[in-house]
């Protein structure tokens, strides 16, 4: 339960600081993340914690989780999401990272961000991954935590959204 309410508190933290972020022009313009595109946690059952959250806390739940709708900084034609989804607790996703969490981090030029990390000795544990709502990439920070870089195609994913929500 306190790693729920940590969740909870950590997506609550990331939406406040993103709107205050958001009332002034970004200061790097080049490849980098521009927010949290979602929190991934493994849980005991899943489907019980969403159906737990749908009840008390008034999260509309599609296949994936929760989406949590915003518009982009000053932009506000432009949605943007950010996804809490809980995994089994066995899942295989997270690895090889042994963490309960996993941040997906949604980025700006994700192909020149790669190659700036890959100058500075840090490399992807994948490769890219090319799906209609954008395209994804892992890496390890220097703790141990797997980090999903994710430059989302905003326009599909709202649709793909519209098919899963229940």
């Amino acid at each position: 339960m306190k790693k729920l309410i940590l969740a909870v508190l950590l997506l609550i933290s990331f939406l406040l600081g993103y709107g205050v972020s958001r009332l002034s022009q970004p200061v790097n313009t080049g490849p980098r993340v521009t927010g949290i595109g979602g929190i991934f946690f493994k849980a005991k059952d899943p489907a019980a914690l969403k159906a737990w959250y749908s009840k008390n806390l008034g999260l509309q739940m599609g296949e994936y989780g929760s989406n949590f709708e915003w518009h982009q900084g000053m932009d506000s034609t432009k949605k943007g999401f950010t996804l809490w989804a809980p995994f089994k607790e066995t899942t295989k996703y997270f690895q090889p990272s042994d963490k309960q969490f996993m941040i997906n981090y949604r980025v700006e030029g994700l192909n020149r961000l790669l190659a700036n990390l890959k100058s500075a000795g840090i490399l992807p544990t994948d490769s890219v991954e090319k799906a209609s709502y954008g395209n994804f990439v892992h890496l390890m920070d220097p703790e141990g935590n797997k980090i999903e870089l994710w430059e989302p195609n905003d326009v599909e994913y709202a649709k793909l959204g519209k098919l899963t929500t229940k």
